[in-house]
């Protein structure tokens, strides 16, 4: 009987890691990090594997961990929170990324979500939506701070005006289009080509592709369009 009990303590303590969500903060406020620890493992199925004191440690965890989420400052020393997003991107490490931050302005947000963010809080409201932005990203769904929302519908109307302007964005590709975002992040070809793993010349031959699409023409028409729509692709 004590053996039968211990096999299903061991069944479900497996079936509860199997369900945890593993998350790495950091932020180089050590009172802000603990406030949110204590705040997020205040939910059972939340569990901070790591904390980090600024960006580059920040990274380092989570390569070694692969956690669900990282939840990071965008605002840190040595690397920002952009700056680990974007090593991230380049690592294509599939780790879900919310970010916290003092800043509501429209640019810094669209800087983030074109990283891949899926969360963004305001820090002032962190302690009671941190949890629930967690779920939310962790369950592929973005979550954004209520007083900012307007910042993701805006983005959401931008995108679905310049597919109505250019009926031709529609018809890209899957990887034409994620080329698209890469050239608007300023990549070369061969920066592309390495991170998705393609030669360069095939890289050449999807940026011809999505230039006739789009109907542009002339030098650099395809890094002006994808620096211009950057926000709404």
């Amino acid at each position: 009987m004590e053996e039968g009990e211990a096999a299903l303590a061991a069944i479900k303590e497996t079936r509860k890691l199997a369900n945890e969500i593993h998350i790495v903060l950091a932020d180089d406020h050590p009172i802000v990090r603990r406030g949110l620890r204590l705040t997020i493992e205040s939910d059972p199925v939340l569990r901070v594997v790591a904390e980090a004191n600024d960006g580059q440690e920040a990274l380092e965890q989570i390569r070694t961990l692969r956690p669900t989420l990282a939840v990071m400052d965008i605002s840190m020393p040595r690397l920002d929170g952009l700056g680990v997003a974007k090593e991230l991107q380049k690592s294509r490490l599939a780790v879900g990324i919310v970010f916290l931050t003092l800043h509501g302005e429209e640019d810094l947000f669209h800087e983030a979500m074109d990283l891949g963010a899926k969360g963004y809080i305001l820090k002032e409201s962190a302690v009671t939506e941190i949890v629930n932005g967690i779920k939310s990203v962790a369950g592929g769904q973005y979550f954004v701070t209520p007083s900012l929302t307007h910042h993701l519908l805006h983005r959401r109307q931008r995108g679905q005006q310049l597919r109505e302007a250019l009926p031709g964005l529609s018809s890209l590709t899957p990887t034409e289009h994620r080329i698209l975002q890469l050239v608007a992040g300023y990549k070369s070809s061969k920066e592309i080509a390495a991170e998705l793993f393609i030669h360069y010349r095939t890289v050449e031959n999807h940026r011809t592709n999505i230039c006739q699409k789009l109907g542009l023409s002339g030098h650099n028409a395809l890094l002006k369009f994808a620096l211009q729509q950057k926000s709404a692709l």
